[in-house]
C-alpha cells in the first residue's frame, strides 16, 4: 500500500529529515512507501492524569504549590504550557469522551454524571477517534490505563443480580456464594467487547476504573485472571476502593501504576524496534483514589497520601520521558500532558490548603464544579521540532482540540460527522497569537454547562453545579469576567442581563448546530438537556 505524504507541511514542522522526504516525493512523482514516510512521522504520547488539579503542578501554581513535580516542570521547560485549557467536564468519563472524539460529551447520551458500573460503551464503534485517525496514518495504537467509557459486559439480565455491589456493613463483610462464583467464572471467561480495541486501539491494558470492580487487570478484551472473591476489607479504607465486587484473590492497588508504566515502556520499545510510528494514550489511574502510594514515595511530601501520590505520578511521567531520551525518540515525539478534571475535594483539600498547598491554585472550586477549578486543567505539549521551549500560551483551548490538531499534522480532512467541537492548536504551537476558538463549553458533574465566549463566562445555574456548596444569591445564572476576576468572586448576571441573554443565545446555537467548528450542521445523539431543566422532544 502506498501513502501520500503531503508536502504542504513546512520544514519547521517536519524538520530536516521530513523536508528531504518531501523532496524525494517530488522527484518520484509524489508517492513514497508507507515505510519510508513512517520514519518521519511524529510519535504521539498523550498522558492523561486523573484528578490532578491545576494547582497541583508547580509550573501552574508557583506561589501556592507545595508539591515538587520535577518531571512535569521539565516538560513545561522543554515545551509549551497552556494556562487556559479545559476538559469537557468536571468529572471523568465525559472528559475522556471529548478528548478521544473531538466532540463535546453532552452531544451524546451522557448528559450528566459518569459512565456507571457495568454500563454499555459510550463511544459508538462508527465514531472516529484519535486512535482510528492514527491507524489511518499507519500508526500502532495503544491505550494503557483507565478506560471508564463502558464495555459490552457479557452479563445477561438473569445474571445481573449476581453482580450487585453490597453496601453498608456488607460492603466489606459479604461472602461470595457458590452460585455467584459460577456466574462470575462464566462471565469473565468470555471476551469483553466494546472497549478500547473496538474504537481504534490495537491493544489495551489497564483497570477499567481502579476503585470499582472488576478488581483485576484487563488486557485487550479479556480479564487477566478470573475474579472469584469480593475485594478484601482492607481495600476499602479511607480513599481506597469505592464499590465492592468481583476481585482477584489477593488483589491490591499499589502495583497498578508501576504496571501501567511497564506496559507503556514495552509498547514504546516494540514500536521503536519495528520502526513504526505510534500513538500511546496513557490515561493514568492517579492521583485519583485509591490513594495507594508505593514505598519510596510514602511520606515523601509530609502533606499526606494525595500529595505523595502526585509525586509518584510525576515520577511515572519521568520514566516515560527518560525512555524517549534513551531510545533517541524525544525529538520526533509529541508529548501531551493534561488531566481529566480538577482535584477531588474529598481527598483532604482543606487540610492541604491549611498546609499552604492549593490544588486549584487561584481558581474557584474543585472536581465536579462548573467553576474553573472543576475543568481548567494543567495542559502541556512538547514537540522539539515545532514547539518553542519554555513557552506559555494564554489562549483558550479544549481537550477536544487534540483531534483536529492531529488531523492537521497529518494533512487529513476530518469528515463532517467527526471532531465537531475540535479546533487545531497547531498554529498556537508555532507561537501564533490569533485565537483558534472563541467559545468553549465545560460542564459540572450534574450537567450544568459553563460557556466561555472570549474572557466572558456564563454558568446556566446558580452555585457550582457539582459538590461545592455556596450561597447561590438572587439570580438563577452566573456571569463572570475572567479577565478581571479569575477567581469568579463577583457574579455580574444581575448587573448585565443583556450579556446573559447574549451568552444564552450563543449556547443555544452551539447546541442546535450540533457542532462548534465550521462545517455541515450535525445532529446530537439525544435531545440535549437545557437548564433550568425543560421538557420536549426536539432532537437538538
Amino acid at each position: 500500500m502506498l501513502q501520500v505524504w503531503q508536502c504542504s507541511f513546512q520544514p519547521r514542522i517536519l524538520g530536516n529529515a521530513g523536508f528531504l522526504v518531501c523532496c524525494l516525493m517530488l522527484a518520484t512523482g509524489g508517492l513514497v512507501s508507507v515505510r519510508a514516510s513512517d520514519a518521519n512521522r511524529p510519535n504521539i504520547v498523550i498522558i492523561y492524569a486523573d484528578d490532578l488539579g491545576y494547582g497541583d503542578v508547580e509550573a501552574f501554581n508557583p506561589q501556592r504549590c507545595k508539591i515538587k513535580t520535577p518531571n512535569l516542570t521539565r516538560l513545561s521547560n522543554e515545551g509549551m504550557r497552556f494556562t487556559d485549557a479545559h476538559s469537557s467536564s468536571g468529572v471523568c468519563s465525559p472528559s475522556r469522551y471529548a478528548l478521544l472524539t473531538g466532540r463535546y460529551h453532552w452531544r451524546s447520551r451522557l448528559q450528566s454524571g459518569i459512565v456507571g458500573l457495568w454500563e454499555r460503551p459510550l463511544i459508538p464503534t462508527e465514531r472516529l477517534t484519535i486512535a482510528m485517525l492514527a491507524k489511518k496514518m499507519n500508526y500502532r495504537t495503544a491505550c494503557i490505563g483507565k478506560w471508564h467509557l463502558g464495555w459490552d459486559w457479557p452479563i445477561s439480565e438473569e445474571q445481573k443480580g449476581m453482580f450487585k455491589s453490597p453496601t453498608g456493613p456488607e460492603r466489606v463483610s459479604a461472602a461470595v456464594s457458590p452460585a455467584q462464583r459460577e456466574v462470575w467464572r462464566d462471565v469473565f471467561s468470555q471476551n469483553i467487547t466494546g472497549g478500547p480495541t473496538a474504537v481504534g486501539f490495537d491493544q489495551y491494558f489497564g483497570t477499567d476504573v481502579p476503585n470499582w470492580p472488576p478488581y483485576c487487570f484487563i488486557e485487550n478484551d479479556k480479564t487477566v485472571g478470573i475474579p472469584s472473591e469480593y475485594a478484601r476489607p482492607e481495600l476499602f479504607k479511607k480513599n481506597q476502593g469505592s464499590l465492592q465486587g468481583p476481585a482477584l484473590e489477593g488483589w491490591s492497588f499499589s502495583p497498578i501504576l508501576p504496571a501501567l508504566v511497564e506496559k507503556s515502556s514495552l509498547f514504546i520499545r516494540d514500536c521503536h524496534q519495528a520502526k513504526q510510528p505510534f500513538l500511546l494514550y496513557l490515561p493514568l489511574t492517579t492521583p485519583h483514589t485509591p490513594l495507594a502510594v508505593n514505598k519510596g514515595y510514602q511520606g515523601s511530601t509530609g502533606l499526606g497520601d494525595f500529595a505523595d501520590l502526585v509525586v509518584e505520578t510525576d515520577a511515572a511521567v519521568g520514566s516515560i520521558l527518560q525512555l524517549l531520551d534513551d531510545l533517541d525518540l524525544t525529538r520526533n515525539t509529541i508529548v501531551i500532558f493534561t488531566s481529566d478534571n480538577g482535584c477531588a475535594p474529598y481527598i483532604g483539600v482543606k487540610e492541604l490548603e491549611m498546609q499552604g498547598h492549593f490544588p486549584s491554585g487561584p481558581l474557584r472550586g474543585y472536581k465536579s464544579d462548573a467553576w474553573e477549578g472543576g475543568h481548567r486543567v494543567p495542559f502541556m505539549v512538547r514537540w522539539p521540532q515545532v514547539v518553542a521551549a519554555n513557552s506559555v500560551s494564554n489562549q483558550l483551548v479544549h481537550q477536544a482540540d487534540v483531534m483536529a490538531t492531529l488531523a492537521q499534522i497529518w494533512n487529513y480532512e476530518l469528515p463532517a460527522n467527526a471532531g465537531e467541537d475540535s479546533f487545531s492548536m497547531l498554529s498556537v504551537w508555532h507561537g501564533e497569537a490569533s485565537p483558534i476558538r472563541e467559545t468553549a463549553v465545560s460542564c459540572s458533574s450534574n450537567g450544568i454547562p459553563a460557556l466561555r465566549v472570549g474572557n466572558w463566562k456564563y454558568i446556566a445555574a446558580p452555585g457550582s453545579g457539582g459538590w461545592s456548596k455556596s450561597d447561590p444569591g438572587n439570580t438563577p445564572w452566573q456571569l463572570y469576567d475572567l479577565a478581571n476576576d479569575l477567581g469568579e468572586t463577583t457574579n455580574l448576571a444581575e448587573q448585565m442581563p443583556e450579556k446573559v441573554t447574549e451568552m444564552q443565545q450563543v449556547l443555544e446555537s452551539l447546541i442546535r448546530q450540533g457542532r462548534s467548528n465550521q462545517g455541515v450542521k450535525q445532529s446530537n445523539d439525544v435531545r440535549v438537556q437545557r437548564y433550568p431543566k425543560s421538557k420536549g422532544t426536539s432532537p437538538n
